[in-house]
């Protein structure tokens, strides 16, 4: 396990997907579950801390894999002493944050697909869409967490993404555009899992290979499948604005001027950018959301 102080919530949430996501699930006990496929096949992951100490039990084909990357997972591989903040803000985020760690899962599709189904869209709609297809084209979770009134779910093989009808996808309201991307990514998922092996902006050139993989969606992927400390997200519609604001007052930054104003944490860049969107210096809304279409009523 890794050393030094663990907050499991902010290490492992960003594998979540919205509040309802069907393949994981914090619980009042401070247990965090996932419901995963592994290369050994799907499984289920129960973690928590304790007095001090991690402990994890795990269920189905892939319970051996899961614990076995457990140290991954919760960031051992990650170096937080590598990190020295520049700004105060920063300072003062990482003081009152000291658990945060980088995840490192090992598994690329899992953040790829529901990468991909956040392109160009409201969270909203990209977490409706992956909840609802995971929870129609994926499989039961093994163990405990599979079972009662809100079962957790394991997401669907390749090849069942791949059978998916196109009326399906339009049901869960993800355009054909998304959907393509997915279709192409999944007919070479071997591929692209094998790029866990790979320094994090190898994989991300793999990545990019498939059409519709841009280095939006990569940065994401390899920030959860490498715990990539520098894969900083450019393209994005907010965060730009969001560090220009929090460390240099300027709301209007573009991706240029972030990348500008991250360069003292070069190697770092993305740990620095979640830190920033920890430390709650964001500036107030004034342009509209980004409005809502269910494609699925069309």
């Amino acid at each position: 396990m890794p050393d030094g102080p663990l907050d499991l919530g902010l290490t492992l949430g960003p594998l979540r997907r919205g509040p309802a996501d069907p393949t994981f699930r914090a619980t009042a006990d401070g247990s965090v579950w996932r419901a995963c496929r592994t290369p050994a096949g799907p499984g289920t992951l129960r973690v928590r801390a304790y007095g001090g100490e991690v402990f994890g039990e795990a269920w189905g084909p892939g319970a051996g894999w899961l614990l076995e990357q457990l140290p991954e997972l919760l960031g051992a591989g990650d170096d937080p002493g590598a990190f020295v903040p520049r700004h105060r803000v920063v300072a003062l985020a990482r003081h009152r944050r000291p658990g945060l760690r980088l995840t490192r899962t090992g598994l690329v599709l899992e953040s790829l697909i529901p990468s991909v189904l956040e392109q160009k869209v409201t969270t909203d709609e990209a977490y409706r869409a992956w909840r609802l297809l995971v929870r129609w084209f994926g499989e039961p979770a093994p163990g405990p967490a599979g079972v009662g009134e809100r079962p957790m779910w394991v997401m669907p093989a390749p090849r069942t993404w791949a059978l998916i009808p196109s009326w399906e996808w339009h049901r869960a309201g993800v355009d054909d555009k998304r959907a393509s991307t997915i279709l192409r990514a999944v007919r070479v998922a071997a591929r692209l899992e094998q790029a866990v092996g790979m320094p994090a902006a190898e994989a991300r050139a793999r990545l990019e290979v498939v059409p519709g993989v841009g280095p939006w969606t990569s940065a994401e992927v390899v920030q959860r499948s490498h715990g990539a400390a520098d894969a900083v997200t450019v393209g994005d519609l907010h965060l730009p604005g969001i560090v220009g604001w929090a460390l240099d007052g300027n709301r209007d930054a573009d991706d240029a001027e972030m990348l500008r104003l991250l360069e003292p944490y070069a190697g770092q860049r993305h740990r620095a950018a979640r830190l920033i969107l920890l430390s709650g210096r964001v500036p107030a809304r004034r342009k509209p959301k980004m409005p809502r279409v269910d494609i699925g009523l069309l």
